[in-house]
This record gives structure tokens, C-alpha cells and sequence, in this order.
């Protein structure tokens, strides 16, 4: 063989090798698409490249300067527990294997480039949170295995070449913690906050008093932690259920932060780009402060109280603002909040003030003709504005709940509109900044599936999808006035809520829905897409040990009722699109065999349905077990004597005898209620039928003015016009603090009839109530 043969043939071996090691290459490097990208909240602009970046034992993190460590040393932390990679952090850049922090001044704050090659990442800033949460996103583009807290084998450290230009929609990103009703300590904080920035909001709010428990310590006042942090203990009692207390019983259950720990929360919270707003109740919602010193409140000598353990309304026991002591009170507790809290904003509450005290006190009285006011909301008013001037002084701004609208706002006050979006489209009218909070998207104390299936809570329901259609901007909003919205918020009210687990169940993942809406672009946003992106978000909660709820795993029904075939046609759904339902009929089981659920499922006799959500063949969430109970009024036409009211229409004139149950929650669409007015309606059963029972389905929730009827009364008809009672019954008013579903059932002697007339109403109750609400879902015939 000559030389030139050898060299041909050791060519070609070379080249060979390089294929196949190629080859190998490509068989083992993923190829990224936009659907890889998993990272909530949704990013401003996205360019993927071709390759990835790979992590080992040998990257470093390159620093310009000591403020963005904290950055980089969030994600060596992770590498650390994960991977047991030691990462290192210099000031001393190379051309690969490097995470490079790069100062950019024209990027405004809060916004950030992340740049990521084969060979290097650039993260371009202008500020500490710019670089924050470029970092974040970096956490998001890697295996959610990055978070699991003990060693995992077998992952590849890699994110796709890429760049995203991202930043905030909104300044003001938040989330509001009740640490009143229950107290929760500071480890708990720092993990909310760790979960905050994760999500890259910014803003906590600290609920530190409220009636319930007065939670910061304050030096000048030592009783109001020594006697206004802790209650009577009455947790084996529902919320509304809870006795008042002697104040000669010591109270044993609260809490309380001391102003060091505290600051140690601010000091957290700073390194990882969130702020701390104190909120400090004021003029109600004190009765904490007032069983600790009681001369805070109206009259000479005023009556002694104790630390209430439940719900309390009317607040009646609110501060009184004829007293100079007051001001000089709440001046000196503001003066130790600020040294605790370096926030731009103190906010201050002024919600839910009942003002019948500030109507009689002498003391107030005289405010009012010394100051010249003409009434006690115009009195809050100069209470709201005098607080004001004391926080302007000391350089901060006050915020406050919308009720501090009432009577007149405060000069530089910023609202927090909590009920619905008017008193932050009032506010934002007079050119104040807003931050929009309303209850209907905002208020994770209320339930986020079926009532039945979920913890006690408040409110009715808001689900992970109902959070994800909020925007802080109103569509009527001029372009001047969208300028003073300032971001959103979610609250967490703890009235129901008495350990952390349970807390975190309330929170996520419906903060993982808001979280998107304060930061991404309206244009950007998608539920569906959002969607897909969320279950990454659940494997990183699995990790970090976060107890997430699985409600919106949850299957639902409605009813479509067909009047002329004397059907009604199952509609199974849950939050997400395209999601596997499959369901079993009376005695089949539910299983991976079971019949996907395609289309409503037709039923013309009483059947048992199961139904679940799959995924990978295996059940997710809890199982939907509903039977559907056929009578003789079923698809059967309704005449409404008296018409229901409109904003609880049901499923329109089938719907008492569409076989679908309402839930506990009232604003299912499931119920048709009267107001003030009784019910009155007559079903056409089309032929003369036998009968002897109706059983009416109704609901009592009397927080919300829902009571049951105090009569019912059914009365039989051949010819429509003609009608003779055959059952009536009464019953008397009976306080019930609790929401609760009931079948009524009449029995009576058999009757042949073709019309039924069913009349119900709710006579006067014993709480003398001005709306008396009276619920309905089904009448049925047997």
C-alpha cells in the first residue's frame, strides 16, 4: 500500500468519526421550539437560536459590581442542591462557560435583555430587579428539577440559544397577606417572598392589624402586643360562629412579629426585588389596639372589650377622632412602622367604618362644628387627610382602601379599589394613582372550584381562568386616566384560613394567573396558551414543596334542556381546553378505559355519571360523581307568575326543571332567585299526571341575604284555570351563620293534575334584613 493510500484511507476514518460524532451529537442535543419555553409571566419578545448552552461544574458568573451577586447566587444556590454543582462567581469575564452581568443604562427599570449562546450568556440591566429577573427566567428555561432541594441524576443542565427582551407592564405587582385573623411567622414570609420573586412580582402586603390581632410590635405601646396580639381561642368554631369574649379572659392564641424580625423580612425581601407595605387599619378595624388601651375609642370612660375571635359587624369600636390622644397615638405607632419599613407608600386601610359612635361622642361632635364639616363622612375625610399630612411629612405616601374616597380624598392619596373597579375609575378620574384589587378577580380567600370539594372559605367562587381575564386597566378609561394605574394586586384575607399549607393552596396557582396579567402585555396574553405553559409551573411547585390546588383540574357540568324531546343534554368541562374527560354511566367504573367525552351526553331517564380528567392515561384530580334525577316535570314548560330577578337568571325558564343542582356557591348560574318579592310559578306537565310529592331545592346563606322560605305552598290544577292547595307548610326564622344546600320535600295525598302552581316566599326575619334573597334550582314532581 503506498503513503498516498494510507493517508486517503486515515482521511477517511477521520471524517468518519466526526459523522458519526455528529451524529451523536445531534441525536442527543434537543432541538427547542416556542412551545419548550415554559416561563410565566409570558416574556415581551422571544428569538430562539439553534444550540444550547450547557451548565458544569466549570461555569462561572461574571459580576460587574457587589449588588448583583444576590442575582447570581439565587441560581448557584439552585445548581448547589440540584445538581451539586459548585458555581463560582468572579468579577473576571472569558469567551465561554459564563454568565455575564452587563450594566445597561438606557434599559429602563425593571426590564432586562437575556442573551443566551453555545458559548456564553449575557444579561443585560439597568437595575438590581432588572438582572433579578432575568435570572428568573434563566431558572425557567431549565428542567423544573432545578428546584428540587436534594441531588437529581440524570438531567441534562441546558437551556436553548436564545434572546428575550422583557419587562413589566405594570410598577405595582402585589400580593396582600391578612396576618390579623391568622397570624403567620416569618419563615413563612420569607417563603411567600422567595415565590413572589420567582413570579416576578414586587410588591407585599402586610395586613398587620386589624380587629382579630394587633402583629407588629411597637415600643411606645407594648399593650397592644401584650394584650391586642392575642384572642380567645375558639378555632373548633366557624368564623361567624365565634362567641364574644370577656376581656378578663386572657387570650392565648395570635402572635405577634417583633420590629427586628421584621426588618429582617424587609432585608429578604429587598434582595430579591420585593417591598414590604405596612398597612396599618385605620379609623375601624382596631378593636385589637382598643382591648389594649381603650381609651382610644369614643366617650368618657369607654367601655372595656376584649380581643374579638371571630367575625365582628358592625364595627362600631373604631378610633375616635375628637380626641387629640388619638392622632398623638397613631402618629407615634407610624413613626415606629417607618423605621421598621423603608417603603415609598404606608397604607392606612379607612375601610368598613360604621360610624354610629362619631354620631353621639361629644368628642367628635365637636370636631365636626370646630372644623366645620357637615356630617360624620366628611369628619373621616379630615381624619383620612390629617394622616395623610403626618406620612407626607416623614416623606412617604398614603394608600388606602376606596372608602377613603368617601367624604372627600386626601390630596396625594393613592386608592386601592377593592370594591370592583368604580373607586379606582373615580380616583384615576381626579388624577390620583391607582392600584386595582377588585373582589371579583382579586380576593383569593374565596373558593377556586365547587364549594362542596373545596376548603371552607369566603365569597363564592373565582377560579384560576376568572383571574387570568383581570386587567388592571378599564376599557372606558381615558389614556390620561390608564396612566395613574399603577399595577394590581391579589388578597389573601385569613378569616378562614388558619395554617400556612392552606394559605399556600388559596395562593397558588391562582398567583401564577395574576402574576401574567400585572406583567406581560395585554396582546401577549392568552388563556390557552397560558395553559400549557401552567404545568410546568406544578412541577416546580412539586419540588419546592408548595401546596398548589388542583381545583382547576376539576370536571363541572351544565344542562341543556330540550323542551320538545323532553331531554336534557350533560356538558362536562373543567379550566383547560382539549383536556382528556372521559366518564362512566351508573354502575360502569371510571377508568382509563372509560369513553372520552367528546360531546354533551344525552339523557332521557335518571342516570348516575362519573367523569375525571386524564392524563397519560392515569386520573387526575377528584373524581365528578352527579345523578341526574329524571321527574315528571322534567323539559316541561314553566309559566313565572312572578318573574325572577335578572342578575340570577339560571339557565333562563328551563331551569327549575332542567334536573341541574346548584352548588353552595350562588353565583354558579345554576339558581334563580327572588328579591323581596315571592315566588309564584305554575309548570305545565302537558297531560294529566299522578303526583303526590314536589321537593323544592333551595339554599340558605344568610352573610349574603340568602334565606330560605318561611312558606311553601303547592296547589293543583286539570284545566290551568281552577286550583285547589293540597300541601302547605311554614317555618319560622332560625339564624344559620353558615351557607348550606336543602331539598324541602311536601308529601301529600296522590292527585291526577296537569298544571302544579308552587308558590314560596320569605316573610320578615328576625334580622330585620332590607334585601331577602330566596334561591331556587330544581322543583321536582313525583
Amino acid at each position: 500500500m503506498t503513503k498516498t493510500s494510507k493517508l486517503n484511507i486515515n482521511y477517511t476514518l477521520i471524517i468518519i468519526f466526526f459523522v458519526l460524532l455528529s451524529a451523536c451529537q445531534s441525536k442527543n442535543d434537543k432541538v427547542y421550539t416556542e412551545a419548550d419555553i415554559q416561563i410565566i409571566p409570558k416574556v415581551e419578545t422571544l428569538q430562539l437560536k439553534s444550540g444550547v448552552f450547557k451548565f458544569n461544574e466549570t461555569t462561572q458568573f461574571v459580576v460587574s459590581n457587589e449588588s448583583q451577586k444576590p442575582a447570581a447566587q439565587l441560581l448557584i444556590n439552585k445548581f448547589k442542591s440540584s445538581a451539586q454543582l459548585d458555581l463560582e462567581i468572579t468579577a473576571q469575564s472569558s469567551d465561554e462557560n459564563v454568565i455575564v452581568f452587563e450594566l445597561d443604562s438606557n434599559l429602563e427599570p425593571e426590564h432586562y435583555i437575556l442573551d443566551v449562546s453555545e458559548k456564553k450568556i449575557i444579561i443585560k440591566a439597568s437595575d438590581n430587579s432588572g438582572f433579578l429577573y432575568a435570572v428568573q427566567s434563566l431558572r425557567q428555561l431549565l428542567p423544573t428539577a432545578i428546584e428540587s432541594q436534594s441531588p437529581v441524576i440524570g438531567i441534562n443542565w441546558e437551556v436553548p440559544s436564545l434572546k428575550i427582551e422583557d419587562g413589566p407592564r405594570f410598577k405595582w405587582r402585589g400580593l396582600m397577606l391578612d396576618l390579623s385573623r391568622h397570624f403567620f411567622d416569618k419563615d413563612y414570609l420569607l417563603e411567600t417572598i422567595d415565590a413572589l420573586s420567582l413570579l416576578k412580582m414586587n410588591v407585599l402586603h402586610l395586613h398587620l392589624v386589624d380587629d382579630q390581632g394587633w402583629r407588629i410590635e411597637i415600643k411606645k405601646y407594648p399593650k397592644l402586643t401584650e394584650i391586642g396580639a392575642w384572642r380567645v381561642d375558639q378555632e373548633d368554631k366557624p368564623w361567624g360562629s365565634r362567641t364574644v369574649n370577656s376581656p378578663d379572659e386572657k387570650g392565648t392564641y395570635g402572635g405577634f412579629l417583633t420590629q427586628d424580625q421584621l426588618k429582617e423580612v424587609v432585608a429578604y425581601a429587598q434582595l430579591k426585588g420585593v417591598e414590604i407595605i405596612p398597612e396599618i387599619e385605620m379609623p375601624a378595624h382596631v378593636s385589637s389596639a382598643i382591648a389594649a388601651y381603650p381609651e382610644l375609642s369614643c366617650f368618657d370612660n369607654p367601655k372595656q372589650i376584649a380581643v374579638p375571635s371571630g367575625a365582628l359587624w358592625p364595627i362600631t369600636d373604631i378610633y375616635c377622632v375628637g380626641k387629640e390622644h388619638t392622632f398623638e397615638f397613631l402618629e407615634d405607632v407610624l413613626t415606629e412602622v417607618m423605621t421598621v419599613f423603608p417603603s415609598k407608600y404606608i397604607h392606612i386601610g379607612g375601610d368598613e367604618a360604621t360610624k354610629t359612635h362619631w354620631e353621639t361622642c361629644p368628642y367628635c361632635q365637636k370636631r365636626i362644628n370646630d372644623e366645620h364639616l357637615e356630617n360624620v363622612e366628611e369628619l373621616q375625610s379630615y381624619f383620612i387627610k390629617r394622616i395623610e399630612k403626618f406620612i407626607n411629612s416623614k416623606g412617604k405616601k398614603l394608600i388606602g382602601w376606596d372608602e377613603i374616597l368617601e367624604g372627600g380624598l386626601a390630596p396625594d392619596a393613592t386608592v386601592m379599589s377593592w370594591r370592583g373597579f368604580k373607586g379606582g375609575l373615580e380616583a384615576a378620574a381626579q388624577g390620583h394613582d391607582v392600584v386595582m384589587t377588585p373582589v371579583s378577580h382579586s380576593y383569593f380567600d374565596y373558593y377556586q372550584g365547587p364549594p362542596e370539594l373545596e376548603p371552607v372559605a369566603g365569597g363564592s367562587v373565582t377560579t384560576v381562568s376568572k383571574v387570568y381575564q383581570f386587567d388592571p386597566v378599564v376599557d372606558s378609561m381615558t389614556e390620561e386616566e390608564a396612566k395613574h394605574v399603577l399595577g394590581g394586586q391579589a388578597n389573601l384575607w385569613a378569616e378562614h384560613i388558619p395554617t400556612e399549607s392552606h394559605s399556600q393552596y388559596m395562593i397558588f396557582p391562582r398567583l401564577t394567573a395574576l402574576a401574567e396579567t400585572v406583567w406581560s402585555a395585554k396582546a401577549l396574553r392568552n388563556w390557552d396558551d397560558f395553559s400549557k405553559r401552567l404545568p410546568s409551573a406544578f412541577e416546580r411547585y412539586e419540588y419546592l414543596g408548595i401546596n398548589y390546588a388542583k381545583s382547576s383540574f376539576i370536571v363541572t357540568s351544565d344542562m341543556q334542556t330540550d323542551l320538545e324531546e323532553k331531554t336534557v343534554s350533560l356538558v362536562l368541562h373543567n379550566e383547560y381546553a382539549d383536556s382528556d374527560i372521559r366518564y362512566a354511566l351508573n354502575d360502569a367504573q371510571l377508568n382509563r378505559e372509560s369513553k372520552p367525552y367528546t360531546k354533551p351526553i344525552v339523557l332521557n331517564n335518571t342516570t348516575i355519571v362519573k367523569a375525571g380528567l386524564f392524563k397519560n392515561d392515569s386520573l387526575v384530580g377528584p373524581i365528578f360523581t352527579d345523578t341526574i334525577t329524571f321527574h315528571n316535570a322534567v323539559a316541561h314548560k314553566v309559566n313565572y307568575q312572578t318573574i325572577y330577578h335578572e342578575r340570577y337568571a339560571g339557565t333562563g325558564t328551563s331551569n327549575l326543571v332542567n334536573t341541574l343542582r346548584g352548588t353552595k356557591n350562588f353565583r354558579d348560574g345554576r339558581w334563580q332567585a327572588w328579591l323581596n318579592t315571592p315566588l309564584e310559578v305554575i309548570i305545565d306537565l302537558e297531560d294529566e299526571k299522578p303526583i303526590s310529592q314536589i321537593t323544592f331545592g333551595t339554599m340558605e346563606n344568610q352573610k349574603n341575604g340568602i334565606y330560605y322560605p318561611s312558606s311553601i305552598e303547592v296547589l293543583v290544577s286539570k284545566d290551568g284555570i281552577t286550583y285547589k292547595s293540597v300541601r302547605s307548610i311554614n317555618r319560622p326564622f332560625i339564624l344559620n351563620t353558615e351557607p348550606e344546600l336543602h331539598n324541602f320535600k311536601l308529601d301529600f295525598k296522590l292527585q291526577h293534575a296537569r298544571f302544579i302552581k308552587v308558590k314560596a316566599s320569605i316573610a320578615k326575619n328576625a334580622e330585620n334584613a332590607k334585601e331577602r334573597w330566596l334561591f331556587v334550582d330544581e322543583i321536582l314532581f313525583n
